[in-house]
């Protein structure tokens, strides 16, 4: 009898799922929504961003997203990725905005334009092309005419594309909304009245070009009408737009957090992160986008920062792979669908706030023809708490949220995990062919040196020291500073006992320091301060000395107040210090030679068809080549760069961005765990401390082939190539759930029948994540007082003794099997004792 319950539930909840995404039609707002086709809507999205992926991995990403109960995708549009040069575009391959919005309608869903231009999202110089910086007269994001100019004739570009395509909702199309500007209020201070006479003219601007749907500014809170204000951050339940007219949004829900180069990896416990949802719609909000649903990868050199990691996985649901990361994936999709069952409710009537007492709140959604929605939140960082509400006692655990979508029967509690732990796994496999030690050559390996200094004909003298951005233009990452000059043999500074010092000084963001063609040291900047100064001792010789700076960036400002002035390269001053005799000469003003770019960039080396690389010599640890065949199966691919330096990569001429894995985090402020109660911020949960910032570096699949693949690294400090890997990454052959008798009932199992889903209890299911595989033994499995966490599991002081054989018939052999957590299934080993049961479980 109970299965054919559990079967008639999930039944009733198909028929609550299956709506279709209807386009075509009309797109407003009013105090409460989003209007769609005349139907206030709730709406739940998440942002993917499409250069950071490729078009093969597209399709699978938002499908995904809308299996995780996503309706609508929102993504930026990257202008120097579109116009690298001014009036020349570029929309192909992963910078197919087009292919990648007809891709969202296909699996129908809804889209949010986010045009900007600015963009932020730790990207090079915020999305902007560097040819911008270059215009006479210009000045970013203000009342300037000749930025206005060319902001208003990139976004007319982008919204005609769209039109062209058919692409607006008002034509038929998915895309619902458009953002102009980005974050401007958080800065709009500093620009003063031309900062206000701005954002007036870029509401204007975009409402002039017609697109049919509602346009958003995030961070704006004065908004010109009638533009939405909406709100970014970790929180937003306490955001009101700036008019009683316009519908409370979040734009950007903090998934995670980005990480820098030199940094630990921030993550976002789920429990807080759903407890953000639910508030934000408990207290009327009826727009919600993460910032990221997937993260993915920053290729080339288009991270910003300074300092932002190749990897931009952010602790998405989905990974940088395009993987379900669970529990995250998971509780997030039985959350959206609870908040989907009370969205009649929540689109029909304003809320009212029943008094529940210190750091509690009830929030009622009701109507006068029945509809009744309730969300009960314990706002408290440290105790659970009962409380009283229409009659009935809920428990409400420290920091969580209850949604009721009848006003009686729980269906979700933010902090109480139903959904499945999968641990993940890799499988490696060396790029070393045939090599006896690490000294030696493996047979697939072929090298080019890099030379020292200056190298190419467009080289160039000027007095003085030069800043680097005005000078490369972002052309390359690269600028040496290259200088000549005679020490006299009676120089203090040869004088016997003399020690020399090198004092140089750079806006940042690293530099490497050559004298008489030899390294004699470099150095870093980081995330919090870009800027480098070293003291480098040296040895001078009588005569001729070569001094050579290579100074680099590693990704461009993309964020603050008049972020396009921030410099970078050696400024100066550059000197020589004797520190024995106090002598002191700068050579900052002297005349120094210049080169942007390195002679290998010149010669086209990323692409590996050059007939320089030589295959027969030792291998000198320095921008090796080798060919390699792809690792087998479809699972993402990245490589291990453990045992190089500092550099850039490419695969098959694809770059897969910047690797850097002798960056080492700090030692401290790591958690093996991290409590989700209480609010969260960016430096609150971190792992990975006292180890290389990133190790892994993605590679497309559709970027490999299966055999004959050229891999080209250009190292700048050196390092052991023979010691390179590449990885597999899948979702785990384990498995766990852990739910205690106090959990609701499933979300797929909750139907309108209250007597029917009040039966049957508190459920633990377990599925695995690929279709071909069973369940083919369960590591662990306890009923009682289980501690622990997923792959560390150990009995608590009362376990029943049917734990292990309950689970294993009721799951080994299955694809999915689903338990009831309580007393009726396994017995009670410690009576007046609140239980839960915890599985560990092998798939194959």
């Amino acid at each position: 009898m109970a299965s054919k319950e559990i079967l008639l539930l999930v039944l009733c909840w198909g028929f609550v799922v299956l709506a279709t995404t209807s386009f075509g039609a009309n797109v407003t707002y009013d105090h409460r929504a989003v209007v769609i086709g005349g139907k206030r809507r709730v709406l739940i999205s998440g942002s993917i961003h499409y250069p950071r992926s490729t078009p093969e991995m597209w399709p699978d990403l938002i499908q995904k997203s809308k299996d995780g109960g996503l309706d609508v995708i929102e993504t930026y549009v990257f202008w120097n990725l579109h116009e690298p040069v001014r009036n020349q575009y570029n929309f192909e391959g992963r910078y197919d905005l087009v292919k990648f919005v007809k891709l969202v309608a296909e699996a129908g869903l809804y889209a949010h334009l986010r045009i900007g231009p600015y963009v932020c999202a730790e990207w090079n110089f915020g999305g902007f092309p560097l040819w911008l910086h270059f215009i006479p007269g210009i000045q970013f994001r203000t009342d300037n005419e000749p930025f206005k100019a060319e902001m208003q004739r990139f976004t007319a570009k982008i919204v005609d594309m769209m039109k062209q395509e058919k692409l607006y909702a008002s034509q038929g199309g998915p895309i619902i909304l458009s953002q102009i500007e980005n974050e401007y209020g958080n800065i709009d201070s500093a620009y003063g009245a031309a900062g206000k006479s701005y954002i007036k003219w870029a509401a204007g601007m975009a409402l002039s070009l017609d697109t049919g749907v509602p346009w958003v500014m995030c961070q704006q809170s004065d908004a010109p009408d009638p533009i939405i204000n909406t709100c970014n951050g970790f929180y937003c339940d306490q955001f009101t737009p700036n008019s009683n007219n316009k519908p409370k949004m979040w734009t950007e829900n903090w998934s995670g957090w980005f990480l820098s180069f030199g940094g630990a990896v921030p993550y976002r416990p789920v429990e807080d992160l759903a407890f953000a949802v639910a508030r934000f719609f408990q207290r009327g909000g009826t727009f919600q986008n993460y910032y990221m649903y997937h993260g993915g990868t920053n290729f080339d050199r288009t991270s910003g920062g300074p300092f932002i990691s190749t990897s931009y996985d952010y602790d998405a649901p989905l990974d940088e792979y395009g993987l379900i990361r669970q529990p995250k994936w998971g509780h997030l999709k039985d959350l959206h669908k609870a908040i989907k069952l009370c969205e009649a409710a929540l689109v029909a009537t304003d809320p009212t706030y029943p008094s529940l007492g210190p750091n509690l709140e009830a929030t009622v959604y009701k109507t006068g023809s029945g509809l009744c929605s309730a969300f009960l939140a314990n706002i408290g960082t440290n105790s659970d708490v009962t409380v009283k509400f229409n009659g009935n006692s809920y428990l409400l655990p420290a920091w969580s949220v209850s949604i009721l979508p009848d006003c009686k029967n729980v269906v979700f509690n933010t902090a109480k995990i139903n959904s499945v732990t999968l641990v993940p796994s890799f499988s490696r496999q060396s790029l070393q062919v045939a090599a006896d030690s690490s000294d030696a050559i493996g047979s697939g390996w072929s090298y080019i040196n890099e030379p020292v200094g200056i190298s190419k004909d467009d080289a160039f003298t000027k007095p003085g020291l030069l800043e680097q951005i005005n000078t490369t233009a972002d052309q390359s990452d690269y600028l040496w500073y290259s200088l000549s000059t005679n020490i006299k043999a009676d120089e203090p500074l040869l004088e016997d006992g003399s020690k020399t010092v090198l004092h140089v000084q750079s806006l940042g963001h690293a530099l490497h320091a050559f004298i008489n063609g030899k390294l004699v040291g470099s150095g870093y900047g980081s995330s919090s301060n870009a800027k480098v100064t070293v003291d480098f001792p040296i040895a001078l010789a009588p005569g001729k000395n070569t001094f050579d700076l290579l100074s680099l960036t590693v990704g461009l400002q993309n964020y603050g107040a008049f972020y396009e002035k921030t410099g970078a390269g050696i400024t100066g001053p550059v000197q020589l210090k004797g520190s024995g005799n106090g002598t002191n000469i700068d050579l900052s003003s002297q005349q120094w030679t210049y080169q942007t770019g390195l002679k290998g960039e010149e010669l086209n080396f990323p692409s590996g068809s050059s007939t320089q690389w030589d295959s027969k010599s030792t291998l000198p640890k320095l921008q090796p080549l080798t060919t390699f065949d792809a690792p087998a199966g479809s699972e993402p691919v990245a490589i291990d760069f453990t045992g190089m330096g500092k550099g850039e990569a490419w695969v098959n001429g694809q770059s897969i961005g910047r690797y850097w894995p002798t960056y080492v985090s700090q030692n401290g402020g790591c958690t093996d765990s991290c409590n989700y109660r209480g609010a969260y911020s960016s430096n609150k949960c971190l792992k990975n401390c006292g180890k290389p910032s990133q190790s892994l570096y993605h590679v497309p699949r559709s970027w490999l082939k299966s055999s004959g693949n050229t891999l080209v690294l250009f190292e700048e400090i050196g390092g052991d190539p023979t010691k390179i890997s590449f990885v597999t990454k899948q979702l785990g052959s384990s498995l766990c759930s852990h739910v205690t008798d106090s959990h609701p009932l499933p979300v797929d199992m909750w139907g309108s029948d209250s007597k029917i889903q009040r039966k049957p209890g508190p459920v633990l299911s377990l599925e695995c994540p690929n279709p071909n595989q069973v369940i083919s033994s369960i590591k662990f499995a306890s009923f009682g007082t289980p501690l622990g966490t997923c792959g560390s599991f150990s009995r608590g002081r009362c376990s029943s003794a049917r734990s292990l054989s309950v689970v294993r018939q009721a799951c080994v052999g299955s694809k999915s099997c689903s338990i009831g957590v309580s007393v009726n299934t396994f017995g009670d080993p410690c009576k007046g004792v609140m239980k839960s049961l915890a599985v560990e479980a092998s798939c194959t």
